[in-house]
């Protein structure tokens, strides 16, 4: 592993390191209640659908309920392996941030390689403006923030849109960045808006179990929760790319 790539690496782990860690506390504070009470609404609202179930079928069999409410994906597998809530969870819950932070941090390092810019804690800031932008921002115009029991449209097709808003955000602003040329800085507005014009996938009927003020609290802080991660990690491979440079 030659100097360069070995450099990339170093500053990457321990920026995504930080960040990673930062956004768990965040998360922890902020996102995590918010999600724990919208899971009360959604097992009252499964238990309201299995009793509805029940009386319009004439169903008085419990197996005959139970099998009713996990065919409408309402309960969920209880043999299935989870995190233990406390200690385990929030390690868990740590470890993948870390490893989603390690990602985009060597996306950013081997974005800026390619243009051969070098990265301060400042410009770093900008990079991670940037990457709040593409990756959450762009995005959650269409697909929003979402509590547990919210309905959605199909998965794969909200899958395919998400990548596809990245991907267009992401021409649209280096063109507008990194390119004199008026008529690709147009190009690049036009990437950036055309994800929007053709719309994110909706559900026929949008129907949320929580309560507005909760959905609300939740978007808030899940906005809030990602700019911290991002300009973190911008700023902190910045600093840490700035002091392996000096060294």
């Amino acid at each position: 592993m030659n100097t360069s790539i070995k450099n990339l690496f170093t500053v990457a782990a321990l920026s995504s390191l930080f960040a990673g860690v930062l956004l768990t506390l965040f998360q922890q504070f902020q996102v995590v209640p918010a999600i724990v009470e919208a899971e009360t609404y959604e097992v009252t609202g499964s238990g309201l659908a299995a009793d509805h179930a029940m009386v319009e079928h004439g169903e008085a069999d419990h197996h005959e309920i139970d099998s009713h409410a996990t065919d409408s994906g309402h309960l969920h597998d209880e043999t299935a392996w989870a995190p233990e809530d406390g200690l385990q969870r929030h390690l868990f819950t740590a470890a993948a941030n870390v490893v989603i932070a390690l990602g985009f941090a060597l996306l950013m390092g081997a974005a800026a390689a390619m243009g051969g810019i070098k990265i301060n804690w400042r410009t770093g800031l900008l990079w991670g403006l940037a990457g709040y932008v593409i990756f959450f921002v762009a995005p959650s115009l269409g697909l929003h923030p979402e509590l547990p029991g919210t309905e959605a449209a199909d998965l794969q097709l909200r899958q395919y849109w998400w990548l596809a808003t990245i991907a267009c955000t992401a021409a649209g602003l280096a063109l507008l960045v990194f390119n004199s040329r008026s008529a690709l800085k147009v190009a690049g507005v036009l990437f950036i808006i055309a994800p929007h014009v053709i719309g994110a996938p909706q559900p026929d009927v949008h129907n949320a179990l929580a309560p507005a003020e909760l959905i609300q609290t939740f978007i808030i802080a899940t906005v809030i929760s990602n700019a911290v991660f991002w300009l973190a990690l911008g700023g902190l491979y910045g600093f840490f790319n700035q002091k392996l440079a000096q060294q």
